[in-house]
């Protein structure tokens, strides 16, 4: 079975943080908290991919300061789902969003941070994140 499950980069306690948690435990998706040490590890590890093996490493940079979420098992209608009830709760916008792929499973949290960055640079020019 392919369990749902949403990797959550630096969301502090904050009420937005809190409210996408209530709605993802209300559709009952697995919610996994990535610390900036674990930016080392594969995503599909990180999402609970047992073919992806753990790299073993400690990352202990700067990290990045942006709110990033990745999910792991939805059909397209649950992302669609997901987007209308962060909507309806008032959850502001996350720019930084990806679908964890056959693609890109390997990729580390940092890599995959620097393509979305790049990607949402391309799409909105004059929006800085």
């Amino acid at each position: 079975m392919n369990f749902e499950t949403v990797l959550l980069y630096n969301f502090d306690e904050s009420e937005k943080a809190r409210k996408i948690k209530m709605v993802l435990l209300k559709m009952k998706v697995k919610i996994k908290k990535v610390s900036k040490e674990q930016y080392l590890e594969p995503i599909g590890f990180l999402a609970g991919n047992k073919e992806i093996p753990s790299s073993g490493d400690i990352y202990e940079g700067e990290g990045f300061p942006e709110e990033m979420l990745v999910m792991k098992g939805f059909t397209s209608s649950r992302i669609d789902l997901l987007l209308k009830e962060f909507r309806k709760a008032g959850i502001a916008k996350v720019n930084l969003k990806a679908i964890v792929t056959e693609y890109n499973q390997k990729w580390t949290s940092l890599e995959l941070y620097h393509e979305l960055q790049e990607e949402h640079a391309k799409m909105n020019p004059k929006q800085t994140l």
